[in-house]
């Protein structure tokens, strides 16, 4: 691969972040319902879906992607990250699996206490999160810059994408460019296709402004950092 282009990870920062920043920021904005406000809760939990349906299916990119190269590629040194990886997947997933539940009964209700419940469930999914995405940053990434090409490395971020409604792409792109640096998204932007990357920056950061009006009550919510200490 001496002569191939090799995969340009700064999106997976730019998406870690954003992971960091609405996962971290969750329980709080549970809390902070009004009790029997369905409404507000209704705000919240489609908030969450949309981040939720994002991280699903960029770990589920990641381990048909990502994973078998490596462990193919670069043997004995990347068995240990690889298995680190899938292991710390599956219990996101069921960390996951145990959000969702409850919020699909604090919707309808928007209980405090059924609340105070989900919030400290997102809390520990929370937790888990921020430790895997370190662990992945550290030890899983240096091997991908050397050993996933850039091609494969669009195929995962064209998966990762799942089953998001177009409308919806500006959105997740501005929630993850929030806190890049403007050369980043600049340069990820660029690699875009040309009837994306004409329009996806301005329509991108309006759209989460707009989001997080709605959400947070700010276009400007707090910045989570890029391991996660809100600034």
């Amino acid at each position: 691969m001496t002569n191939t282009a090799m995969a340009d990870v700064r999106d997976m920062y730019m998406a870690h972040t954003m992971f960091r920043r609405e996962i971290g920021l969750a329980p709080t904005l549970i809390c902070e319902v009004p009790g029997g406000d369905v409404e507000r809760a209704a705000i919240v939990a489609d908030h969450f879906q949309v981040v939720d349906n994002s991280l699903h299916h960029h770990h589920v990119a990641e381990d048909k992607h990502l994973w078998p190269r490596l462990a193919e590629r670069v043997g004995t040194e990347a068995d240990a990250v690889v298995r680190v990886m899938e292991e710390q997947h599956g219990a996101i997933d069921t960390l996951l699996d145990e959000v969702r539940a409850g919020l699909a009964r604090w919707r309808s209700t928007a209980d405090a206490a059924q609340g105070e419940t989900v919030a400290a469930a997102m809390t520990r999914l929370n937790e888990r999160l921020v430790e895997h995405l370190a662990v992945e940053e550290d030890l899983a990434l240096p091997l991908i810059e050397n050993h996933i090409t850039a091609a494969e490395w669009g195929q995962m971020i064209a998966d990762s994408a799942g089953d998001v409604a177009p409308e919806q792409i500006p959105l997740i792109f501005g929630m993850m460019a929030y806190e890049a640096d403007p050369e980043t998204v600049r340069d990820i932007i660029a690699q875009m296709p040309p009837e994306i990357s004409g329009v996806i920056g301005d329509l991108a950061s309006e759209s989460y402004a707009a989001h997080a009006r709605r959400v947070y009550g700010t276009a400007a919510p707090a910045r989570i950092g890029a391991r996660g200490a809100v600034a």
